[in-house]
């Protein structure tokens, strides 16, 4: 069997058949899975609310190549927000091979002051649009697949859904006000890990891969306060001495749709630099991104 095998890295890890959508692809984490499909000769569909973000990342995406960037105007804030999404693609395209669940949300507040929308909101947009997005377009992922060149969902959690720590002492350190706590960005990513593992389940027999990344701290509109603020703070439990780069994030999106992978799913991937796992601790030192 070993001899009539291909393992030649340009056989395992090459992505120029790929039509991927990432959602929340203007910025952060889905921009930089969206480079590396484009320059890797991958066909992208970025998709958020503000077209004049995703006007700018898409031209910009196609002046690199040597792969296509379209964008679409979506708010998936709902059930036929995701719908739309699904219908748009159905239009433009016949194949999808990746479906990147990128768009998420948090809010911070005070426990006894923390508003109910500021659980509906997150909820609906890091676990709810999931669902729905993923099952909208399963039969075009479903279309483009085969046995040993499977389709791929990758949903990005957060080391947030796995951290039990009190969420006002985590925050603190520069993504919210001390006493402030995101109460259900936390337990939302928790949701998104557990459904991850559902469709994984669901999906495998239809040739649908589902894996889900838990990001540590990479740079992003998201983030960007805590990092101007308190990078020190965060870097004191980074064993790596640093945060997160496109190289890191990238890097594993493509491994997780090459070849290579086509017989992972069903796993959630810490990409943190071992701060979850490690129990590093160290005094604050100078900052180093």
């Amino acid at each position: 069997m070993t001899s009539h095998a291909d393992l030649r890295a340009q056989n395992l890890f090459k992505f120029d058949h790929h039509v991927a959508l990432i959602t929340g692809g203007a910025s952060g984490l889905g921009e930089m899975a969206a480079q590396a499909f484009v320059q890797n000769g991958a066909k992208v569909f970025i998709a958020s609310r503000k077209e004049s973000e995703l006007k700018q990342v898409a031209a910009r995406l196609n002046d690199i190549g040597p792969g296509k960037c379209e964008y679409i105007v979506a708010d998936l804030k709902d059930k036929a927000g995701c719908d739309r999404l699904a219908a748009e693609v159905k239009k433009r395209t016949d194949r999808l091979t990746v479906l990147l669940n990128n768009s998420g949300a948090t809010w911070g507040g005070a426990a006894d002051d923390f508003p109910e929308h500021g659980w509906d909101k997150i909820m609906g947009l890091n676990v709810k649009a999931i669902f729905y997005l993923t099952i909208a377009l399963v039969p075009l992922l479903e279309k483009s697949a085969v046995e040993y060149l499977p389709s791929r969902v990758i949903n990005i959690a957060s080391v947030g859904g796995i951290m039990t720590t009190d969420p006002t002492v985590t925050e603190a350190g520069g993504l919210s006000t001390v006493g402030h706590g995101a109460y259900s960005y936390g337990p939302s990513k928790a949701a998104c890990i557990h459904l991850s593992r559902q469709q994984a389940s669901q999906f495998a027999p239809r040739n649908i891969l589902v894996n889900c990344i838990c990001p540590g701290l990479f740079p992003s509109r998201m983030s960007s306060f805590g990092i101007q603020k308190s990078l020190d703070f965060f870097l004191a439990s980074q064993p790596t001495g640093r945060i997160g780069t496109p190289e890191d994030f990238g890097g594993l999106v493509l491994y997780l749709c090459s070849r290579g992978a086509s017989h992972v799913t069903g796993n959630v991937i810490e990409l943190d630099g071992g701060s979850m796992r490690s129990g590093w601790r160290s005094k604050a030192k100078a900052s180093k991104i």
